[in-house]
């Protein structure tokens, strides 16, 4: 029995590891893909933003 005890452990990760990949698959797109994309621009824009004025004023 001891070696069902080794093989749950390792058993358990792979079906969890399976479901978080379908699951992060299975989300992408969809209805609010336009909304999540404008997010990420939006931040990018803003860390981009903050950045030039401090190389600016460095030189």
């Amino acid at each position: 029995m001891d070696y069902v005890a080794a093989l749950v452990p390792p058993v358990v990760m792979a079906i969890a590891f399976t479901a978080l990949v379908v699951t992060i698959i299975k989300s992408q797109g969809g209805a609010n893909k336009a909304k999540e994309d404008a997010a990420v621009d939006a931040a990018l824009a803003r860390a981009e933003a903050a950045q030039q004025p401090a190389k600016g004023s460095a030189a």
